[in-house]
Order: C-alpha cells, then structure tokens, then sequence
C-alpha cells in the first residue's frame, strides 16, 4: 500500500486480504472467469501497493473537472461546456507541473498540491459521452477505483445514464459520495434542499445504502482559493473537504484500500457463483433426460427379452410336434409285419422325413425371420425415442445463462451430436440390411453349432441334417438288429432304441437350437443398446463430469463471496465509525 509502514494489525489484515484474494482469483480461473475479469480483479489486487485511488465519475457537463480543479485547488484540467475529458487523466503529487499520456487512453498530470501527497484522483470522461468508448473507459475505470465521488448537475440532476451508472458501481460495492454541482444557480435555499432531498431518495435504491450527498458550487469555491474568500461559505465546500479529511485518514484509506478489491472479488463470486447455479438447474434437465434415456433402455432390453421368449417358444413349437410325430411313427412303423419295409433302409428314410419332418425346416426359418424382423423394428423405434427426446430437449432451452467459457458451445454441441447421430440413423436404416447382418451371423452360429464346416447354415437347414441323421441312425440300429436275429423280442428292442434315439437326437436339436438363438439375441441387443449408448456416452460424461464441477463451483464461490464479504464489512463498518 505505497510506501506506508503498517502496524502489526494492519499488516496481519493485509495479509489475510491477499491470501484470500489469492484463493478467490485462482477459483475464478478454475471456473472459467472470463479474461477481462480475471484482468480486473489481478489489477485490483495489485493497486493493493499503490496509492489511494479517487475517482470522479458523472455526465459531461456536470463540472467534474471544474471540481476536481476545485479540489486541489489549481488549475490542473481543462474545463468546458462540451466533452472536454476524452481520456482517463489520473491527477498525482509531483515537485512540477507535468502531463504524459500512457497507453489505453490515459494521462498522468502531476502538481505540488498537498491533497496529492497521499491520494490520487482520477477524471473520467462522461458516462454519457458522445463517443462510447470514452464511456466505456469510465465503467472499466471504476472496478479499480477506492473511493468515488459521483458528481451530478444540479440543473438535471439524475439523469437516466447517471442512474444506470450509479446501478453499475453498486455492483462493485464502491464507497460511494455524491456530489451536486452548480448549486449556485438556485436563488432560494429551498431549491436546492428539493435537489438534495430529490437526490438523496433516488441514490439509496440504486447504492444499496443512503450515500452522503454534499451540495457545491465547483466555481465558487475555486474563485474562493483563488483570492475571494467571501465566497467560501456559499461553495458548500468547506463541508464536503471536512467529511473528505475524516473519512480519508491513514486508517480510513486502508481499510477502503484492502476493502476495494474484496468487493470485486465478492461481486466477481457472486456473478459466477449463480452462473454456475443457472449451469447447474441446466444440467438437472440435461440429467433428467440421461434417467429417461437409461429408463428408456432398461425398458427396451426387458421388453425385448419377454418378446424373444415367446417368439422362441414359438420357434420350438415345430420340433416339439416332430419329436412326437417321431414317437408315433417308431410305433407304427417298427413291427414285425413291416418287417420288409424294413428292410428297404432307403424307403424307411424317405417315409420318415415325409411323415415326420415334414415343413418343419421351412416353418422354423419362418419363425425366425419373424424374429429377427420383430427385434429389427425394436431397434428402429428405440432410436425414433431417442431421437424424440434428444430434440424436446434441444428446443426445450433456449439460453438464459451467461455465455462465460465454452460450456454452452461444449453443451449444445454434444447434445446436437445425439441428435444428429439418432437422425442419421433413422434416415439410413435399412430393415432389409440390418436384417441380413442378423440373419448372416445367425447363420454363421448355427453352422458352428452344427459343426456342418465353413458355410454358413439356416435353422432350417440344421433341421433337416439333425432330422436326416436320426432317420440314418435309426435305420441303421434296424438293419443291424434284423440281420443279427429276426423275433417277437427284437423288434420290440429295436423299436424301444429307436425311440430313445430320437428322442435324444431332438432334445439336443432344440437345446442347440435355443442356445444358438438366445446367443444371437443377446449379441444382437448388446448391438442394439451399445450403438445408443455409444451415441449417447460423450453427452452423458460431459453432463456428470460438469454438473459436478459446477456444484463444486457454487459452493466454493459462494463460500468464498460471503468470507470476502464478512471481511469487507468489517473494514467498512471502522472507516464509518472512524468518520462518524
């Protein structure tokens, strides 16, 4: 804080300033501050070792130069009726006279006069300018300044921009005094007690607090310093510099000094922190419809292992009935009194796939092509939800929070990339395709269960070859059991083998049958499902990961306002103490 030497309690509040400044500027950066305002408030700190600052904001021609000349008590700055002020001018103590300009627009004028021992203070151009980067100067000017003096015209006192003005600086919890201008213009006292009152009532609700409001006459009281005393008393500002000595002793200064960039840094957590609130009731919405979505999905896989148990239950039917036509065939067929037919191993084939297997095979591959098309249309209306949901929520936001960091680009750009994926989808499905793939890998499985060699097999096809082979073997077990010994207790043997034959040829059909199926199926889901959830998981990580983040966010921000806050306070409520 310049070159002052602190005492012990000072030092240690300073200290305990900074570190908390330090704590709150790099959860600023974490959170994605913006550089302008991470650019405000490591100025702000760093004006902790500079001098008081005082700066003087209000429209052109309220004569904020002519009271700054006043002031000091020379004649420092030009004056005017037109925009005179086009550039910062910070005012410092200097042995001479002096002006330099520095970059952004700003000049330094120094002067031999007292106040400037231990202030400097700082001309603004308008907060109406004409040209409005000057007045884009003043508002950027402000965050950085310790103490302001509003000054106002008493011939339109409070204009609009002044009151905009006046609602900005609140923002930045700035000590605030205002000052009415041009007071001797009036001719009765009561005119200016109507101004004053007018000023006092309009200022409290746009600062937060009733400001002091000190009533002058900048050309009075520089005529006065100038060599007519005799108009001293009637410049009003004999009260404003007493109040200005009081409030600006040693004491006084640190604590608005330390107290300044507290208050930037508590409205800088303020604004973050209900950003990071709005981000957060966004991605409620954003986490809401990920619960819908894996609803959703829950839903569909249930759905779809109900759908393919019936539908297999169906496939098995056929066998079922064959392996009965079968029993009954073995009954009426191996009997002593066919005996010849027996014999005649090539008609006992064609009988029994003529009586027993039957459609069958054409019946099966029916079934399940059904299947396969029913699990195709599934996942063609799972991706028509998704699709819907993905755009209600797309049009269901429309912004609102402040456009800070990449989050909303990031944000709408994976939601956009669900949507486009799911549509794309939609657009490009081919049931015909998607049903082959099924189809050909169903094929593949069935061939590799059946162990019937590189092609690449219908169920059907599988039928028969188990259902030809069964036939084969049990022809066989025949011959072999006529050519051995031909009598009333062999055929019955036969028979019997027969039967067991068969039915353990069909039981390991179906098992094998089922088993190849369910294994397509669950591939076939795991596809289904994974291709939405493979669409739906950069969106679904950025929405945890960042609703996380921001929660982090608004309470450590929110934690971090209300200590500089609680700090600021304390500093402020001594200065008004000290003052009162």
């Amino acid at each position: 804080m310049g070159q002052r030497v602190l005492d012990e309690a000072m030092q240690a509040e300073l200290a305990h300033g900074r570190a908390l400044l330090a704590e709150l500027r790099d959860a600023l950066s974490r959170y994605g501050s913006t550089p302008d305002d991470e650019q405000v408030l490591s100025t702000s700190i760093r004006q902790l070792d500079e001098i008081f600052l005082i700066v003087v904001v209000g429209e052109f021609n309220a004569g904020k130069s002519a009271f700054i000349n006043a002031l000091v008590g020379e004649q420092l700055l030009q004056e005017g009726v037109t925009p005179t002020t086009a550039m910062i001018h910070v005012l410092k103590y200097g042995p001479a006279p002096t002006t330099s300009d520095t970059p952004h627009a700003v000049r330094v004028v120094t002067a031999p006069a007292e106040m400037l021992r231990d202030v400097h203070i700082v001309d603004t151009p308008g907060t109406n300018a004409v040209l409005r980067e000057h007045e884009q100067l003043t508002r950027e000017f402000v965050p950085r300044s310790d103490f302001v003096l509003f000054v106002t015209s008493a011939d339109r006192p409070f204009t609009e921009t002044e009151r905009a003005f006046l609602d900005a600086i609140r923002a930045w919890g700035k000590k605030t005094v205002v000052v009415i201008n041009k007071v001797d213009i009036f001719d009765q006292p009561a005119d200016a007690a109507e101004v004053i009152a007018f000023v006092r009532r309009a200022a409290e609700p746009l600062l937060g607090v009733t400001p002091p409001v000190f009533a002058v006459s900048a050309r009075l009281a520089m005529r006065a310093k100038q060599g007519q005393p005799e108009l001293w008393a009637a410049s009003g500002f004999g009260a404003l510099e007493t109040f200005l000595r009081e409030s600006l002793d040693e004491r006084s200064r640190f604590n608005m000094k330390l107290a300044n960039p507290l208050g930037v840094g508590e409205a800088l957590a303020r604004r973050y922190a209900t950003m990071a609130r709005d981000r957060i009731e966004l991605l409620r919405h954003d986490l809401d419809l990920l619960a819908t979505l894996e609803r959703q999905l829950a839903v569909y896989r249930d759905d779809l292992a109900r759908g393919f148990e019936l539908r297999m239950r169906a496939a098995e039917q056929p066998l079922l009935e064959m392996e009965q036509r079968a029993q009954q065939y073995f009954e009426d067929t191996i009997r002593l009194g066919r005996v010849v037919d027996l014999l005649n191993r090539a008609r006992v084939q064609s009988d029994f796939e003529a009586k027993v297997v039957g459609d069958v095979p054409r019946t099966i591959e029916r079934r399940v092509t059904e299947l396969i098309d029913w699990l195709i249309d599934q996942d063609y209306r799972q991706w028509e939800a998704v699709t819907d949901r993905v755009r209600q929520r797309r049009h269901g936001h429309h912004g609102g929070a402040p456009e800070i960091g990449s989050f909303h680009a990031d944000r709408a750009a994976l939601i956009d990339s669900v949507g486009r994926e799911a549509q794309r989808v939609i657009d490009t499905y081919d049931r015909q395709r998607e049903a082959a793939a099924i189809a050909d890998q169903a094929r593949s499985a069935v061939a590799a269960a059946a162990a019937v060699g590189g092609a690449a097999v219908g169920v059907g096809t599988l039928v028969t070859v188990i259902a030809t082979t069964a036939a084969a073997d049990v022809t066989g077990i025949l011959m072999a059991g006529l050519l051995a010994a031909l009598g009333f207790l062999v055929i019955p043997a036969r028979r019997k083998r027969a039967r067991t034959a068969m039915q353990e040829k069909m039981a390991e059909l179906r098992a094998r049958l089922a088993q190849t199926l369910r294994t397509e199926f669950e591939r076939a889901v795991q596809q289904s499902t994974g291709r939405i959830d493979a669409a739906i998981a950069p969106y679904s990580r950025f929405v945890r990961a960042e609703d996380q983040r921001w929660r982090d966010a608004a309470q450590t921000l929110a934690h971090l306002e209300v200590e500089a806050a609680t700090v600021r306070a304390r500093l402020l409520e001594t200065t008004e103490r000290r003052s009162a």
